[in-house]
């Protein structure tokens, strides 16, 4: 079995890492490129970052941010919000990302994947869906949470993956930043019918959360932003936690 990936997320406006609760109220939680260090040094799997304004407000995803980033780091990360052409991709990867995450520009042109993966590999395209449980059901939103769509999120996944996407990044808008835990049943609902990696998002407010996650929901990574920001979780002390309970896990 693969390792389990433990990835801080940084949702980066104007420049300065920050997190909400259910998409809104936003707080500073400090440099971006400072974090990314610190969070490489301690041995976390991945990063990613997201502009998480960039499709409300229709501005492309900061080159000099990945530039910095790719500098400072030493493990992969991936950069999303505002992606909307192969041209913007290609510019990203040669500015040091070794991932790109899309979401309102694939739900508006699904062929957007297929693009990606075919000029520069399934593996660089991460298809990240926000969705909330309305009524039973879970609807995708676009334009950082703010408008829903039709789609509905496992028949969404599934084209994603069909089109060449590499991983499904999924947030539960419900459950971001409350800190009660990850959307575990619709998590396992994505892992029974995709073929490509899951990563969990959206509610981790304890290390079980995590461990819940790998096993419960049967993802393959756990994204997280708050606890790590602010200190909550050790990535280390939660490596080995999860290690003592025999998830697979790489040592930090």
């Amino acid at each position: 079995m693969l390792a389990k990936r433990i990835i801080p997320c940084l949702d980066v406006k104007d420049g300065a890492t920050v997190k909400g609760v259910n998409f809104i109220n936003f707080r500073n939680a400090g440099d971006p490129v400072e974090l990314g260090q610190r969070y490489s040094d301690a041995g976390a799997d991945e990063l990613v970052y997201l502009d998480i304004t960039a499709s409300l407000e229709g501005r492309d995803t900061f080159i000099d941010l990945v530039r910095r980033v790719a500098q400072g780091v030493s493990i992969p990360f991936t950069v999303g919000g505002g992606i909307s052409s192969v041209d913007h991709v290609d510019a990203l990867l040669n500015a040091g990302a070794d991932k790109i995450s899309i979401n309102s520009s694939a739900l508006r042109r699904p062929e957007l994947i297929s693009d990606i993966a075919q000029r520069f590999g399934r593996q660089v395209c991460v298809v990240a869906i926000d969705a909330r449980c309305d009524n039973g059901e879970w609807i995708c939103y676009v334009k950082g949470g703010h408008e829903p769509t039709s789609r509905r999120l496992v028949e969404w996944a599934l084209e994603a993956e069909q089109r060449g996407a590499g991983e499904i990044l999924f947030t539960s808008m419900d459950h971001d930043g409350v800190k009660q835990g990850f959307a575990l049943e619709a998590l396992k609902q994505l892992h029974d019918v995709l073929s490509i990696p899951v990563i969990a998002s959206g509610g981790c407010g304890t290390m079980q959360h995590f461990a819940d996650a790998f096993t419960i929901g049967c993802a393959d990574a756990a994204l997280a932003a708050s606890v790590f920001h602010f200190n909550e979780i050790n990535i280390g002390d939660l490596k080995r936690y999860l290690h003592a309970r025999n998830i697979p896990i790489r040592h930090p």
